[in-house]
């Protein structure tokens, strides 16, 4: 049983593996996307959420506190400056998941991490707010007439359009 192991180490030292993270988090926020194995994914998402959290307030405190974990000033530069102000209403899942298949060396199943308010294509693909509608059948009564007199008013100028001719 795994009682108590919580932490998947990766199959590396404690210092090793805190470097891989930081690098891991700097390269994702440096370039939006990175592509690694799931294991390193789901360490990543604990380790760079609550960085992004405390982000949201800039102040000289919580720069310090993530630039001790990310150890790279432009990373904590960008992430202070571009992401912090686009996930600012977000209460959290910061980070996306995406299984694109598998390694072709090892067989290592590979994902796609990436920040969820950067990804251009799913928000230009996201269908705008519609109104919201009832499912009763009294409303598509109610909208009935509003279409029958709309359709003969717009027959009517093509109509005429020919006898103008």
């Amino acid at each position: 049983m795994r009682h108590n192991r919580k932490v998947n180490h990766l199959g590396r030292k404690s210092g090793h593996r805190k470097a891989m993270l930081a690098n891991m988090a700097s390269s994702l926020i440096l370039r939006k996307r990175i592509t690694t194995t799931e294991a390193k994914a789901k360490a990543l998402k604990p380790y760079l959420e609550p960085l992004v959290t405390k982000s949201k307030e800039d102040t000289t405190h919580s720069r310090r506190i993530v630039f001790s974990y990310l150890k790279d000033k432009f990373a904590t530069a960008e992430l202070f400056r571009t992401i912090a102000p686009k996930v600012a209403d977000r209460p959290g899942g910061y980070l996306r998941i995406l299984h694109t298949g598998f390694r072709s060396g090892d067989a290592a199943e590979t994902v796609l991490v990436e920040f969820v308010d950067f990804n251009e294509a799913a928000l230009a693909s996201a269908p705008k707010e519609a109104k919201k509608t009832t499912r009763r059948s009294r409303a598509k009564k109610a909208e009935a007439p509003v279409e029958a007199a709309a359709a003969p008013a717009a027959e009517a100028p093509a109509a005429e359009a020919p006898a103008a001719e």
